[in-house]
C-alpha cells in the first residue's frame, strides 16, 4: 500500500512515499476507507518536524483530513462516499477511521472539496458558535482570510447570519476571500481603522485570529464593546503575543482560546453534532470549500512547503488516487 510517511522528523522535504506500507484493518467501531484525496494541514507540517503535541514514533503516515469510499465498517455501507478526520494516517491508499469521526458526504461536495471540511470547517464552527457565541447580525473580522481556515470561517460565519470582513495581505487574496463569500475585504495594513469605518465606528464583534504576532494588539483595538478575539493559531511565526488585561477590563472584551481538536476528540458524539449543523449549510450552498492547488501524492512535501510559505489560497489537496 502506498502511504506518505515520515521516516525522520527533519521537515517536509524529507518525507517519502512508501510503496509497501502495511494495510490497516477495521475493528469494532471503525471504518475502513479507500482514500481518494487528503488535505494538507498545519499539524502535518508540525508532525514532519517533531513539533506537534502528538509525537508518533517514525515511521508514521501523515494525513489528518481524508475523503474516499467506504470499504467496510460499522454504520456505513460499502461504496458510500465519506470524509473523515484523525490525528494522522490519512495520506494512504487505505485508512481506518473511528465511526465517530467519519461522515457521509452530501452529493454537492467532491472529494477534493471534502477534505477541507472536517478540520477547517468544524474548527470554524466550534470557534464561532461554541467559543465565540456568535449571534445573527454580528460582524466577524477574519485574519488570514484566503487560507483554509480563513475561507472556512468566512462561509460558516455567513451560515450563522454574520457580516464578514476579510483581512488579507494581497489584492489576489482579498479577491479570493470575496469570492469565498466575505462581505468586505481589506488590507492587513490599517485593518483596525478600516474595520471601524466599515462598522460605523462601533468595531467588530468577533475577530478570528489564525495569525497572531504583531496584529494581535490591533485586533483587540478593533473590537466593539463586549467583543471577542478568538485565538486559533500563530501562523505569523512571530512568537506568542501578550495581552494587557486592563484593556479587557475597560472595554468588557474577551480573548478566548480555540482548541477544537482537544475539545472534539474528548467529547464523544460532538463531531457528529457539528456535522449535522454543517450539512444544511452545504446543501444551501453557503458552504462550498474553495480548493487551492491540487498535488499528486509524490508532491505532498512540496504542498507542505507551499503552505508554510503562506502561498496557499483555500485548501491545498493531495490526490491519493487519480
Amino acid at each position: 500500500m502506498r502511504a506518505v510517511q515520515v521516516i525522520t522528523t527533519t521537515g517536509p522535504s524529507d518525507i517519502v512515499v512508501s510503496q509497501d506500507a502495511p494495510a490497516p484493518e477495521a475493528g469494532p467501531g471503525q471504518v475502513l476507507v479507500e482514500v481518494h484525496a487528503v488535505g494538507v494541514s498545519f499539524p502535518d507540517l508540525l508532525l514532519t518536524k517533531g513539533q506537534y503535541q502528538l509525537r508518533p514514533e517514525p515511521p508514521f503516515t501523515l494525513g489528518v483530513d481524508f475523503a474516499g469510499v467506504v470499504v467496510s465498517g460499522d454504520g456505513f455501507e460499502p461504496g458510500q462516499r465519506v470524509t473523515g478526520v484523525g490525528s494522522h494516517g490519512g495520506a494512504a491508499e487505505l485508512v481506518v477511521g473511528s465511526s465517530e469521526n467519519v461522515f457521509p458526504l452530501p452529493d454537492e461536495i467532491s472529494f477534493d472539496e471534502a477534505v477541507a471540511l472536517p478540520m477547517n470547517y468544524l474548527t470554524a464552527l466550534f470557534a464561532l458558535d461554541e467559543r465565540g457565541d456568535l449571534h445573527p447580525g454580528e460582524t466577524v473580522l477574519v485574519h488570514g482570510a484566503a487560507g483554509g481556515v480563513g475561507t472556512a470561517t468566512i462561509q460558516v460565519a455567513k451560515g450563522l447570519g454574520a457580516t464578514v470582513i476579510a483581512v488579507a495581505s494581497t489584492e489576489e487574496k482579498r479577491a479570493f476571500a470575496l469570492a469565498a463569500g466575505a462581505d468586505h475585504a481589506i488590507p492587513v495594513e490599517g485593518f483596525k481603522d478600516a474595520a471601524r469605518e466599515l462598522t460605523g465606528g462601533k468595531g467588530v464583534d468577533v475577530v478570528m485570529d489564525v495569525v497572531g504576532g504583531s496584529l494581535f494588539t490591533d485586533s483587540l483595538r478593533s473590537l466593539a464593546r463586549e467583543g471577542r478575539v478568538l485565538v486559533v493559531g500563530f501562523a505569523a511565526g512571530e512568537g506568542i503575543p501578550e495581552v494587557k488585561v486592563n484593556r479587557l477590563l475597560l472595554t468588557n472584551t474577551d480573548v478566548r482560546g480555540v482548541g477544537w481538536g482537544e475539545y472534539a476528540f474528548s467529547h464523544p458524539g460532538y463531531m457528529r453534532e457539528q456535522w449535522a449543523r454543517l450539512v444544511p449549510m452545504i446543501e444551501s450552498g453557503v458552504v462550498k470549500p474553495p480548493v487551492g492547488k491540487v498535488y499528486p501524492i509524490d508532491q505532498f512535501g512540496q504542498a507542505l512547503l507551499d503552505m508554510d510559505g503562506r502561498a496557499a489560497l483555500g485548501k491545498l489537496v493531495v490526490r491519493i488516487r487519480d
